[in-house]
């Protein structure tokens, strides 16, 4: 979860939940670091973000056990990217009722019927930013609010894409050489990609070739070009040729 520093003491930090209300919860100085830890302020200051693991919950007493040494590097990084298209997508949307003068009763109702399908709201304002307002509209939503929400979204959502590439060798001396590498590169060609992404194979200088993928989602890039990689390597050698990653 995030969190906001909001004091320091001798023990431990003391934060608001910002997803709970802003709830004030205690991260205690043995969950800070899996070192031993000299002075508080070298790991947080008053004000600052905070990812943040759930370790024990206790409704009766109010009290919510934190750990910050317990959240690994992907899970910080992983949430901070999720709770920043959150704040956008709630600022997207807020912008798009101002425009049309809507109440929050009206806002919640939106919501539901974004969160109906999709698993987040930001998911659907991204979405829209490239199919515009049929996104919406196919969720049953009134013509003014589809059209304002598209508009909106594609003024605040830039769409990135991540890349990523690898270098692999491969090669066959027999008759058919020639083919069987044809057909190692076409077999990593087309091994299932994300939606949006792309596979571009070319030659720098036979026997070595170059795989990048282009997709929205840094993971996926990474995990759609291994699969690649290892088609390719896996097809030549079943047809009697040579193929490893160089990079």
């Amino acid at each position: 979860m995030i969190a906001t520093v909001n004091r320091l003491a001798d023990y431990g930090i003391y934060v608001k939940l910002d997803e709970y209300g802003e709830k004030e919860a205690l991260v205690h100085i043995s969950e800070i670091s899996t070192t031993w830890v000299r002075n508080i302020r070298d790991y947080a200051r008053e004000g600052q973000k905070l990812v943040l693991k759930v370790l024990r919950v206790n409704p009766q007493k109010g009290q919510i056990d934190l750990s910050l040494r317990r959240v690994t590097g992907r899970e910080r990084t992983e949430k901070v990217v999720e709770w920043k298209k959150s704040r956008k997508a709630e600022s997207i949307i807020k912008a798009a009722a101002e425009r049309l003068k809507s109440d929050q009763t009206k806002i919640d109702e939106v919501k539901k019927k974004m969160l109906s399908k999709y698993s987040n709201i930001f998911d659907a304002l991204e979405e829209s930013v490239e199919s515009g307002e049929k996104t919406f509209t196919k969720l049953e939503m009134e013509p003014e609010w589809a059209s304002t929400l598209a508009e909106t979204a594609k003024e605040k959502i830039k769409i990135e894409i991540a890349r990523v590439k690898a270098t692999i060798e491969i090669a066959s001396t027999k008759s058919e050489g020639i083919e069987d590498v044809r057909a190692a590169l076409l077999s990593a060609k087309k091994v299932k990609t994300p939606k949006d992404a792309s596979i571009e194979i070319y030659t720098i200088g036979a026997p070595k070739y170059r795989i990048e993928i282009a997709a929205r989602d840094y993971s996926d890039a990474e995990r759609t070009l291994q699969e690649a990689v290892n088609e390719a390597v896996t097809t030549i050698r079943s047809l009697g040729g040579a193929g490893r990653q160089l990079n």
